[in-house]
């Protein structure tokens, strides 16, 4: 049985129709990887998972259980947390504050004992952060916040992970040191299921990778083989064509940070 399971999920907003019929899984002790250009579905499935948004149809099982009534505050309970694309950090605190109250919030929850200092700045050394403990939230550098949300998100002890472009803003080194830090959170048992555009880190730590295009999932499996499927091929660039040269996932970055969707796609990423 599957961490996570989304099952025949339609999002429809009026006449559009953001997610269309998608269903794919997440494992414990797996990272997975969620891709597609820009307006595939990618938040809005988030969105679902999460309890943020209501599917028109098709169902969400989370530890073996359907979700779909239970509101956002329920399935952090039952382990699901998640970052988004914009930080949500408190801007006025410091890191380690920010960390406390993520604590604080579980803890309010849970019923949990609050936790000793320690474990708040053993947290913030495990995501490479401790250095900025006391730093206010609102003056560290864009790829340290993005690693606050992670540790904010570890203060819950979630069997799920859901990370929201997690890598943005950080350099090569801290993305390396990144990948590392999935795939121990995944080997501790843990369901790792990310939205993100670094290629070359989803090729280095996915186990599966589901790709959406147009709300629809049109390929799965290992990195390997869905970096050969023609239709990822054709959702990225346009066409599928055997006699090409074989696509890199260079160009499947490049693509994605810059020229993510065709000519007739426009609007915010759904």
């Amino acid at each position: 049985m599957s961490l996570l399971e989304v099952d025949d999920v339609v999002v429809q907003f009026g006449g559009v129709t953001a997610v269309n019929h998608a269903s794919f899984v997440a494992e414990s002790g797996k990272v997975t990887g969620l891709i597609g250009p820009n307006g595939a579905g990618k938040t809005t499935c988030f969105n679902v998972i999460s309890g943020l948004q209501k599917p028109t149809r098709g169902k969400v099982r989370f530890d073996g259980r359907s979700v779909n009534a239970t509101p956002v505050h329920r399935r952090a309970k039952r382990g699901m947390a998640r970052t988004f694309q914009r930080l949500e950090a408190f801007g006025s605190l410091t890191v380690r504050d920010n960390v406390r109250v993520a604590f604080d919030i579980h803890r309010g929850v849970t019923g949990m004992i609050r936790p000793a200092a320690a474990n708040v700045d053993a947290l913030l050394e495990r995501v490479g952060i401790a250095a900025y403990a006391k730093e206010r939230a609102d003056s560290i550098p864009t790829g340290t916040a993005r690693l606050l949300e992670l540790a904010r998100c570890l203060a819950s002890d979630p069997k799920l992970l859901l990370l929201d472009e997690p890598s943005s803003g950080l350099d090569e080194t801290e993305t390396d040191a990144f990948g590392e830090l999935l795939r121990d959170l995944a080997a501790e048992g843990r369901g790792v299921l990310m939205v993100e555009h670094d290629m070359d880190l989803v090729m280095a730590v996915c186990d599966v990778i589901h790709v959406l295009d147009f709300g629809e999932v049109i390929a799965s499996g290992p990195p390997a083989a869905v970096r050969a499927d023609h239709r990822v091929q054709q959702a990225y660039l346009g066409y599928s064509d055997e006699a090409d040269v074989e696509l890199t996932m260079t160009d499947l970055a490049a693509v994605d940070e810059t020229a993510e969707i065709p000519a007739v796609r426009t609007g915010a990423e759904l």
